[in-house]
């Protein structure tokens, strides 16, 4: 497994895991703005096109991830993933908590591959 990018993050995947997902909510809920949140979803109208506040909202999971797991691979992953599951429930096939648990599972694929 590649180390952590941020000196001091812990090193047991058990720690990593909380830290994975204490990451995924301060990014999807603190960090996200209200411009972001409505934006981010096709047809929103606005200054910035949707696509744009999509991919900036994905790539602050996937900067988390890469710092978390050292893996820059992982972090497009997560971007990527992000976008598609956020980008399903803007379009209503997914509820919220569908949503928060495929977003939680994918936290722990990330895991489990990085230490592989």
């Amino acid at each position: 497994m590649a180390a952590p990018l941020l000196a001091g993050l812990p090193a047991d995947p058990a720690r990593q895991l909380v830290l994975l997902v204490f990451l995924h909510f301060v990014a999807d809920f603190a960090l996200q703005s209200e411009a972001m949140a409505r934006g981010k979803c096709p047809g929103a109208g606005g200054p910035v096109p949707w696509p744009w506040w999509l991919s900036a909202h994905g790539a602050c999971h996937g900067l988390a991830v890469m710092l978390v797991t050292g893996s820059a691979g992982l972090g497009l992953a997560e971007a990527a993933s992000h976008g598609l599951i956020d980008w399903l429930k803007c379009r209503g096939r997914l509820s919220f908590t569908a949503d928060q648990l495929l977003h939680l599972a994918c936290k722990g694929l990330w895991l489990a591959l990085a230490r592989a």
